[in-house]
């Protein structure tokens, strides 16, 4: 069975990934790559790194027993530096719940109980896997630095 040591192994791979993601590759790029529009998933680079957040933030809330704040429109969000402040605030927001989360709390059921939060927490890192890969695939198509994101190859290179 999963326990919290697994989570928080998983969860420091989600943040390492996700750092990686904005440090080489996504503040290497111009404003208009950055917002290019893109056919491929939710879009341009922007569009993918705000749905990240806001999917983490979301799911998190829910974890909490906070309202679920909507989805968030990303032409609002056109500077790098805010998209990457309120990236930063929603992985604080994690990272605390993370640190109350016990083995107790892994197997209770989340929201209308068809989920438990071990199920919530693995999905979360792996959706951020997708679209990661997603837009490390749309960064390699415009000539942008990518990288192998693989959870094995992390764990080697720990």
């Amino acid at each position: 069975m999963i326990n919290t040591a697994h989570v928080h192994n998983l969860y420091a791979y989600h943040f390492a990934m996700n750092r990686k993601l904005w440090d080489y590759s996504v503040m290497a790029l111009t404003e208009e790559l950055f917002t290019r529009r893109l056919e491929y998933s939710v879009g341009s680079i922007r569009n993918q790194v705000v749905h990240l957040l806001n999917i983490d933030d979301r799911w998190f809330c829910g974890l909490r027993g906070q309202p679920v704040p909507g989805f968030l429109n990303p032409v609002y969000f056109n500077k790098r530096p805010k998209i990457r402040e309120m990236w930063d605030e929603v992985e604080g927001k994690m990272q605390a719940y993370l640190a109350t989360l016990t083995d107790e709390m892994l197997p209770q059921p989340y929201d209308d109980g068809r989920l438990a939060v071990w199920q919530v927490l693995l999905h979360i890192v792996n959706h951020g896997t997708d679209h990661r890969a997603q837009t490390l695939a749309m960064l390699h198509g415009i000539g942008a630095p990518t990288f192998p994101q693989d959870y094995a190859i992390w764990l080697l290179r720990k």
